[in-house]
């Protein structure tokens, strides 16, 4: 949790204050921009036709009077005259931005990177004749400039906010977990618990459910392990289970023998019929000789093995499909391939025997058996009575 909390918090301040450095940068970029406009209104003042001439010489003499400002000299066709800075005077300049402001409406302004110096700089163009332009230009901290040069101060703010996160995570911790664990200590002894804190009350619900539902749980594996013992008292019980287990390969072998005596069954089904017969004789011997070991069995001294339980459930549905057809009870195969267990085949074929004839007995006319069947569960759902 303390990592937790010094990530949330380090991340959050760090993006506040990255966009305020951000924010910064731009406000201070901007009146930067501002405070230019204002020294190039100063300097335009300061021309005089008497004093410079309109060419390269009056140019170079006025950006030496505005301390090295860039001086370019215009007419109203947009061919540049003279320029203190540029080597290249060929461009017509009648669609730059402040250029044709000021040929609009006497003057104009414009902040853009300079494409023949490479700078960032600030346009002031003015129109002092009714065929000259007078247009000055200074350089400014572009904003990148401006937010590298912050860096320093900007990586101490950093510095102190990391060691602030730090120390928050370690504080916040303590706070947030010291009731916790005084309300975990307090449930391991007590029935029934409770926190001063509204935050906490969900959690103290929750673990006395928690200890009601053990509670509820112990009580009922008592009751289980009681039935457990009285199961294993009782061998008429099992041998009651045993002789109605009989009841899956009887009914087998008994509705199979008479579609095979009414003659309906098609000649293509017979030999399956008779190995189904074949086989369900061979189940009810398996039985019998449960019987005859039934002390073994009670002591669950036989060995397991691996069980093929989808070959088993499948007999199943197989074997109780003559029955399920007398009574127009469709049986549906939602039955995974390979599921095997470790238990013994007579165990397995008991509880799939059980389960389905149940479903089918006590079904409607024109209902469904659906068994499903999968690595984690046998699940035999019915439209019967319930």
């Amino acid at each position: 949790m303390k990592v937790r909390i010094l990530l949330f918090s380090l991340c959050t301040t760090l993006v506040c204050i990255l966009l305020f450095s951000l924010a910064s940068t731009a406000v201070y970029f901007q009146s930067t921009v501002d405070n230019a406009k204002q020294y190039l209104h100063v300097y335009m003042n300061a021309f005089d036709t008497d004093i410079y001439a309109f060419d390269q010489e009056g140019a170079d003499a006025f950006s030496e009077a505005l301390d090295g400002a860039r001086v370019t000299f215009i007419n109203t066709s947009g061919e540049v005259i003279a320029d203190s800075s540029a080597e290249d005077i060929s461009e017509n300049h009648s669609t730059r931005e402040e250029v044709s402001e000021a040929l609009v409406s006497g003057e104009g302004f414009a902040q853009r990177n300079s494409d023949t110096l490479g700078e960032s700089m600030v346009y002031y163009c003015k129109k002092v004749s009714d065929t000259m332009l007078v247009r000055i230009a200074i350089s400014i901290p572009s904003e990148w400039s401006i937010f590298v040069t912050a860096l320093p101060t900007l990586a101490t703010y950093i510095a102190i906010d990391i060691l602030a996160c730090v120390a928050l995570a370690f504080v916040a911790t303590h706070f947030i977990l010291s009731p916790v664990k005084t309300l975990t200590k307090s449930a391991e002894t007590d029935a029934e618990v409770s926190s001063k804190y509204p935050e906490l009350l969900p959690i103290a619900q929750i673990l006395n459910e928690r200890n009601r539902s053990i509670q509820s749980q112990m009580r009922e594996i008592e009751r289980e392990n009681e039935a457990v013992l009285k199961a294993r008292q009782s061998k008429d019980e099992f041998i009651s289970n045993v002789t109605h287990e009989m009841n899956t390969p009887l009914t087998s072998i008994s509705g199979y023998a008479e579609l095979l005596n009414s003659g309906a069954l098609p000649e293509e089904n017979r030999k399956a019929a008779y190995e189904t017969i074949l086989k369900e004789s061979k189940r009810l011997t398996s039985l019998i000789a449960s019987i005859i070991n039934y002390s073994e069995i009670d002591a669950d001294d036989l060995p397991s093995y691996e069980v093929d339980f989808t070959a088993v459930a499948r007999e199943t549905l197989e074997v109780l499909l003559p029955e399920a057809e007398s009574k127009e009870v469709k049986l549906i195969d939602e039955i995974s391939d390979n599921v095997r267990v470790l238990s013994r085949n007579e165990r397995v074929s008991e509880v799939v025997g059980n389960l389905v004839r149940n479903a089918v007995r006590y079904n409607v006319r024109g209902g469904t058996v659906t068994v499903r069947l999968n690595f984690d569960l046998l699940e035999v759902e019915d439209t019967g009575i319930g």
